[in-house]
């Protein structure tokens, strides 16, 4: 009871101090707020860059006339992928030494000023604070349970708030540490453990008192019910019910089980997802609440580096082994996890799901969804202000297309390499849409397994032919490598592919479970 009064009253507290700092902030002091509509922010790069059109999306509908392409046959209209082993020199990269201090950093270079974004150097320290402590149990699993905030310093530019939030669940019945995957999503306390009968006794009897003072005539309705509690019991965890079947389990459920524990991060707390919060959160912030220069980074990056953030909490965390943290996410969460996972090398393992364009499917091709659907549709905020030049269709530099751009999502999916990368698809008839070109992410994959391979590591076991190599039937395993890729038949989710993914991770990152 102490304890949960107590957490009552820093939170009012807390809420308190905030709301009287926020009363006394001078914004004269600072550069004033840009308030952009999405048009209004696409607009002002479109002119910093000199662009005059951009080309529209395609359309996901058949029946529009700037409808997507689905024929295999003007797919490909630049179809030589820039080589990856190559140096902008000419000179091939033949070693592991070459590829960590030449080619890698050319990449990423290119990477960052024309696709993600760079982020900048005077990103603010981030505190992290455990909000809540509990011991729960998940599916007659026993877990720790941590809601953790992580506030930005925005001691510079006060008129932004910018408060991470997090939850982390590892098993309370394994032997630590044990390897965490971070995931993108709402994080929620999975099954927070209820008062006992006597403490809930005291906790109605206070709020009854309460709400007597607050208001006299309850005291009335509270004699007339004398027996009715106000707060009850949720049902407690039934330790004799039958264990769940294997296909209800949930993918938390699934890591639990395995002896992993699991961080769910909220993109919307660190970037929001739309270009007229482009002068809000850890991007507006960094830039005093001002629109972006066209190198500058885009919300993938900020989603990534929220989650790099995470890691470095996940680093003095001792329940953690923090060498075995993984990334994953789902569409436009899987397109940040593999950028997450490029960028930052600590992560030793990511699950890629149905990222599509700007995530794992090869920029060149023109199938699904097309590079305009992002420079030119409601994704342009994703990426880097430059990104915009490759859907230019009238300029002062000319016309661009995605054969223009000088790295390609091969090459992303390389700087991975050695660590472990798990491509996973769903299908279209059950709603993982063609629109995300399946066939260009298997192309990118197979491209980059020449780096896995050069840096002593296993791709998918097939040739680095891009254009010869056919795509597996569905269900097919290629998981025999550090580099992976399965198609499950399910639909816009990589729910299915856990039951596999799982149990690859834990054999390349040598972990077994261990009981106390």
């Amino acid at each position: 009871m102490k304890q949960l009064a107590l957490i009552f009253i820093t939170a009012f507290v807390s809420n308190s101090i905030a709301m009287a700092q926020v009363s006394v902030i001078d914004s004269s002091k600072y550069p004033k707020l840009t308030v952009f509509t999405v048009q209004q922010d696409q607009a002002n790069m479109m002119q910093q860059l000199g662009i005059i059109k951009l080309r529209p999306g395609k359309s996901g509908n058949d029946k529009d006339p700037n409808h997507a392409n689905y024929d295999e046959a003007l797919a490909n209209p630049c179809p030589q992928l820039p080589d990856v082993l190559t140096l902008k020199n000419g000179k091939r990269v033949t070693t592991a030494d070459i590829w960590w201090k030449q080619r890698r950093p050319e990449l990423i270079e290119d990477f960052e000023r024309e696709v993600y974004g760079r982020v900048p150097k005077n990103v603010p320290k981030v505190t992290w604070t455990v909000k809540v402590l509990d011991r729960e149990v998940v599916n007659r699993i026993p877990v720790i349970a941590k809601e953790i905030i992580g506030h930005v310093d925005n001691s510079a530019y006060p008129l932004i708030n910018v408060d991470m939030k997090m939850v982390l669940v590892v098993p309370a019945n394994v032997k630590g540490p044990v390897p965490v995957l971070i995931m993108f999503g709402r994080p929620v306390l999975p099954a927070p453990a209820q008062p006992s009968p006597d403490d809930l006794e005291k906790i109605n009897a206070a709020y009854k008192e309460m709400m007597i003072k607050s208001d006299p005539s309850m005291k009335e309705i509270f004699e007339k019910y004398p027996a009715y509690q106000p707060i009850t019991r949720l049902p407690a965890p039934n330790f004799f019910a039958p264990a769940k079947a294997d296909e209800e389990l949930t993918p938390q459920e699934r890591l639990l089980a395995a002896g992993w524990g699991y961080v769910t991060i909220d993109p919307a707390t660190i970037q929001p997802d739309n270009g007229a919060g482009l002068t809000r959160g850890i991007i507006g912030l960094t830039n005093m609440g001002q629109p972006r220069k066209p190198d500058q980074w885009g919300a993938l990056r900020a989603w990534g580096w929220g989650a790099s953030r995470a890691l470095d909490y996940l680093e003095t965390e001792p329940l953690v082994n923090a060498k075995q943290v993984g990334i994953e996410g789902v569409s436009r969460y899987g397109k940040a996890a593999l950028v997450t996972m490029a960028f930052d090398q600590r992560f030793a393992v990511g699950l890629i799901g149905s990222s599509g364009k700007g995530g794992a499917t090869l920029h060149r091709r023109v199938f699904g969804e097309s590079v305009e659907n992002l420079t030119g549709g409601g994704g342009y905020h994703w990426m880097a202000g430059n990104y915009l030049k490759y859907g230019t269709e009238e300029s002062g530099f000319g016309k661009k297309t995605g054969c223009d751009l000088p790295v390609d999502s091969h090459e992303l999916i390389s700087l991975c390499a050695p660590r472990l990368t798990f491509i996973s698809y769903g299908i279209p008839e059950k709603g993982d849409a063609n629109w995300l070109d399946q066939k260009g992410s298997y192309q990118a994959t197979i491209a980059a397994g020449t780096v896995f391979k050069l840096l002593g590591a296993k791709d998918l076991g097939v040739s680095n032919d891009h254009l010869t190599e056919k795509m597996p039937p569905m269900l097919t395993d290629m998981l025999n490598g550090h580099l992976a890729w399965r198609q499950h038949d399910g639909g816009h989710t990589d729910a299915p592919n856990f039951k596999f993914f799982i149990p690859w991770a834990s054999k390349w990152l040598n972990y077994e479970k261990k009981t106390p």
